[in-house]
């Protein structure tokens, strides 16, 4: 009996070790079973982490996908676009700029461009992260990093150009990467155009430009620097009792081992109860930096040398082998009041020695040697100025010239002062020398893209006026500087300049002659308006005075009719007027110059479009002269009578909002064909 239950007991301890056992080895498998199935997830979460990253990859390179094609030629016609030497190669690049069609609209860009002298090829990036359109900005190269392009503020505006956008966003363009980063800083320079920057040391200097808010445009003054290294901008702060540049845009903005070199610009002065006048500036100054702000200082220079003519529209470009300022074209205007402007376009070149106290040198082309077998002399009238008129402009600097004669330029001192277009006459043309480097200067222009690569100066695009039409270049012109014996063109325009107008003046000729009762005065003035066409002179002749002051003050039918009209829907009317004036919305170019403008007298209304109301007279009748004159006129009036009462609305709209006169006229924005004269505040 005891032997049983000894045996019962070691079978249930047995049976019992062996229960504990399973159990051990039941966790032990189950513990490893976990393990295992852990690592499989892992192993398959590695899996999905490389997959994503790689779907992000994939997805990042394709919304910043670069492209680069080489394309024909230089790109298309621009003014106001950047063109900058490569810091670290042999190469230009273009950036942005504005086309304005002869239809008086204005398109922007915000392309890139590539120019290579050596294979003389234009290559296009394009990427989805970039800046805006814009023109009127400005560009800094940097070598640092492989070399990178700096571009801040700008402008972009609509159709018509009645309303402007300035920028103040702040990019960098990575040369080796061709790609571009938005700068975001907390503190930056107010929105603007017009302005400049330099780079000196590792700072890039900003100053000036202006912003034009749609009522008067503001010109400034104001010094900014960015640090490369820091990547902060901070800015410079005067005393009111320091001596200063003021306010400007469109001058030139030269880095030199000791500071800047700023020459000229432009700027409008505002005088109430006057219209604004344009002032195009020949003053240079010197900025003398330092790393300490409190330390940078403006002194300004003397004008020494053989200087250009007053003018504006021609920004210099940086020649560093020889430390010199290349200036190129421009235009000068002179205000006539009321009757607009007269402008004078140049096409000559000038040097800016920028050490010691600055000294200016004519630059002009040199004749190649002659053989020993005499030639005709090339008779003079073949080329001079096509405007053939004396630039009264430049007096004042001859004096100052005639006073300082250390280096001889006397045999080009007259050509300094005046703007060189060979045009052949018939008569000539045969007898000029196919040799004579002058035959190969490009057409006067200003806001023409320079740049200096090497020894070699590059001038492309600007604007060009003919008669009524404003006309956007697409030429590409060099010049060895150490040479100057010829300009090289690298590519012709392709554009027709004055054809239409030409064709215009022969058929009014024609239709003139069908007038016996025309008397002298009208012959001449319409040879007047013949020669000086290109000046954009906006007059009205002594007929036309006449008739406005023997109609302006007379009502008619239809002003009648208008002035019962409900005050609170003539308020509507003239609200949703200047609307459509201030944005150019819904308006067509012809509906631009066939309506008026707020602050436009009847007189000033038919001067801008007395052509337009012409061809419409002329589709209604078989009148000639005198009596086509006066049928446009009729039109003319009956239009601007129709919208005297709405015009008259907006008046006391802008009176209410605290406008004065002049700030009231220029409301309404910019007549078509640059009647605003805002080219120059480039």
């Amino acid at each position: 009996m005891g032997k049983k239950k000894s045996a019962a007991a070691a079978a249930s301890k047995a049976a019992a070790k062996a229960a504990k056992k399973a159990k051990v080895a039941k966790k032990v498998e189950k513990k490893e079973k976990k393990k295992r199935s852990q690592e499989d997830s892992d192993a398959d979460s590695d899996d999905d982490l490389e997959a994503i990253l790689d779907k992000m990859r994939r997805e990042w390179e394709q919304a910043h996908a670069v492209t680069e094609e080489t394309v024909e030629g230089p790109p298309s016609r621009r003014a106001n676009a950047t063109l900058t030497p490569c810091p670290n190669g042999n190469h230009l690049w273009c950036v942005g700029g504005e086309f304005f069609s002869e239809d008086g609209r204005a398109h922007f860009y915000n392309d890139v461009y590539r120019y290579s002298p050596e294979k003389d090829e234009w290559r296009r990036y394009t990427s989805p992260t970039c800046p805006g359109p814009r023109s009127a900005h400005a560009v800094v190269a940097t070598p640092a990093g492989g070399g990178k392009l700096f571009l801040f503020g700008g402008e972009f505006s609509s159709l018509h150009q009645t309303t402007f956008h300035h920028y103040r966003d702040f990019w960098c363009f990575d040369i080796t990467s061709h790609t571009w980063e938005r700068i975001e800083t907390k503190v930056k320079p107010s929105a603007r155009s017009g302005h400049r920057m330099a780079l000196w040391k590792h700072y890039i200097v900003l100053f000036g430009g202006f912003y034009d808010p749609g009522i008067r445009t503001n010109y400034l003054n104001d010094l900014w620097f960015f640090d490369t290294q820091e990547y902060t901008w901070k800015q410079v702060e005067f005393r009111e009792t320091d001596r200063r540049p003021s306010p400007r845009s469109g001058f030139s903005f030269l880095s030199v081992p000791e500071g800047i070199i700023l020459h000229g610009g432009y700027c409008k002065e505002y005088v109430k109860g006057k219209r604004p006048v344009g002032v195009a500036l020949q003053d240079s100054w010197i900025l003398k930096m330092d790393t300490d702000p409190k330390q940078i200082k403006w002194d300004r220079r003397k004008k020494t040398g053989y200087a250009p003519s007053i003018r504006s529209g021609c920004t210099m470009t940086l020649w560093p082998a020889r430390n010199m300022g290349i200036l190129f074209g421009g235009v000068y205007d002179e205000d006539k009041g009321e009757e607009g402007m007269e402008s004078i376009f140049y096409n000559d070149l000038y040097g800016y020695q920028m050490t010691g106290n600055g000294r200016w040198l004519s630059l002009t082309l040199r004749k190649p040697k002659k053989s020993k077998a005499p030639k005709k002399k090339v008779p003079q009238p073949a080329v001079v100025p096509a405007w053939k008129q004396d630039n009264e402009s430049g007096s004042e600097g001859d004096d100052e010239n005639g006073e300082d004669g250390d280096e001889p330029q006397k045999a080009v001192k007259a050509a300094s002062k005046k703007p060189v277009l060979p045009e052949p006459t018939p008569d000539v043309e045969d007898e000029i020398d196919p040799d004579d480097p002058i035959l190969t200067t490009p057409l006067v222009r200003y806001n023409a893209m320079l740049a200096v690569l090497r020894n070699t100066l590059y001038i492309y695009g600007g604007i060009y006026e003919s008669q009524s039409k404003e006309y956007t270049l697409d030429d590409f012109y060099s010049v060895n500087l150490d040479k100057l014996d010829k300009y090289t063109c690298l590519k012709k325009s392709e554009i027709i300049i004055g054809a239409d107008e030409e064709s215009s003046d022969e058929d009014d000729d024609e239709d003139d002659e069908d007038v016996d009762d025309r008397d002298t005065d009208d012959e001449g003035e319409e040879d007047g308006d013949q020669t000086n066409s290109a000046q954009q002179r906006m007059t009205v002749d002594s007929e036309d005075e006449e008739m406005v002051e023997a109609e302006e003050d007379e009502p008619t039918e239809e002003q009648a009719v208008e002035e019962v009209i409900d005050k609170e829907e003539l308020r509507k009317l003239a609200t949703a007027f200047m609307g459509v004036s201030k944005e150019g919305s819904g308006r067509s170019e012809e509906d631009s110059i066939s309506t008026p403008l707020p602050g436009e007298t009847l007189a000033m209304f038919y001067a801008r479009s007395r052509e337009y109301w012409a061809q419409k007279a002329l589709e209604k009748s078989d009148n000639r002269g005198k009596m086509l004159r006066r049928d446009g006129f009729s039109l003319a009036e009956e239009r601007y009578a129709s919208y005297k009462p709405i015009l008259e609305e907006v008046q006391k709209i802008l009176a209410e909002a605290g406008l004065d006169e002049e700030e009231m006229k220029r409301v309404g924005g910019k007549a078509p064909g640059g009647g605003d004269s805002s080219r120059n505040r480039r």
